[in-house]
Parts: structure tokens; C-alpha cells; sequence
């Protein structure tokens, strides 16, 4: 009965010291400055065009493809976008070079951009281009947010026939990372 007593006041004890701890004000104006800053990053467009798909064609413009681009159709996007930056990756292992033009279109196909990338022919060993990064911010920005679908085209430059037997292919492979502020 002495054990019980006693465990029952432990227990009351414990119970008013947990009454008593220390509790403040809460500061939600602190939510006015807060500044969220998310960078995302997401595969843009990859393509491989095997060497057959070309023959026959003897230069200039072989293969296109306009694709829709509908990333900033959202305001909440459009509005906290900050900056944008696309990599472009190439890989030729075809004997011959090629140039790929990345055109940014607006909503009515007026071109607002056009990106040329040039691949040299391939030689043996790896032919793996990496271009400098397009970065997009401010008015380049402005202009970016204004592209509705994007369009790839690949030219051949002259150079030996290709056929249904050629090897090789040529591939794009591009990311891009997007910077957001949000306050």
C-alpha cells in the first residue's frame, strides 16, 4: 500500500512539472519574408537517327520535327521563373557532319530563336559533343517564356553517300535546370 502511495504521488509529480514548461508567443510575420528558391531539372528532348534513316540524301536538310513545348503555360511558373539553363549533347557515329538547329516558335510559329549546333563526322574513337550552356535570363527570358513548341532540325553537310548498309547514328541527348524564386 506504501508502494502505491508513493508511485501515485511520482506520478502527480511528474505530471504538474510537464504543466509547468515554457511556452511563447508565436511570430507568424515571420512567414512574410520567407523565400523559397527550387531548382529543378528535367530531360528536355533525345532523338537517335540511325545512318539508314539518311541514305539517299545527298545534303541539306534530312530530318525535322517540331514538337509542342507547353512548360510555361502555367502562370504559376511563368511568374516565378528566374532563370533557365539548356545543355545540349551530341553524339555523330556517322562519316558524316551535321549541323542541329534548336528553333524556339511562338504561338503563331514566328521563330523567336534559333540555337545551331555543329557535330564534326565521325572518325573512330568517341565524337561526343557537349555545347556551352544556353542560359536564359532576362529579356533571352522574357523570350523563352514566349515559346509555345520547339523544332529539330538536322542538316547534312556534303560528304560521302551514305546507304541502306551505313553505320552509325546520330543522337541528341539535352536536360534542362530551371531556378525559381518564390516569396
Amino acid at each position: 500500500m506504501k508502494s502505491n502511495l508513493i508511485n501515485r504521488i511520482s506520478i502527480l509529480l511528474f505530471l504538474s512539472v510537464l504543466c509547468l514548461s515554457c511556452s511563447s508567443d508565436l511570430d507568424f510575420d515571420q512567414t512574410k519574408d520567407l523565400k523559397l528558391e527550387p531548382v529543378f531539372v528535367a530531360n528536355l528532348a533525345y532523338f537517335n537517327v540511325p545512318a539508314t534513316e539518311l541514305a539517299n540524301t545527298g545534303g541539306g536538310l534530312v530530318v525535322g520535327d517540331v514538337q509542342e513545348f507547353d512548360a510555361f503555360k502555367e502562370k504559376f511558373f511563368r511568374d516565378n521563373l528566374v532563370k533557365a539553363e539548356l545543355n545540349f549533347e551530341l553524339e555523330n557515329t556517322i562519316i558524316r557532319s551535321f549541323t542541329v538547329d534548336v528553333v524556339l516558335l511562338d504561338a503563331n510559329n514566328k521563330v523567336l530563336e534559333t540555337d545551331s549546333y555543329p557535330i564534326p563526322a565521325y572518325s573512330g574513337g568517341s565524337n561526343i559533343v557537349k555545347f556551352p550552356t544556353e542560359v536564359f535570363e532576362n529579356q533571352r527570358l522574357e523570350l523563352l517564356k514566349k515559346t509555345v513548341k520547339i523544332a529539330f532540325y538536322v542538316r547534312m553537310a556534303a560528304g560521302p553517300p551514305l546507304d541502306q548498309n551505313s553505320t552509325g547514328s546520330l543522337k541528341l541527348r539535352s536536360g534542362a535546370t530551371v531556378y525559381m524564386v518564390i516569396e
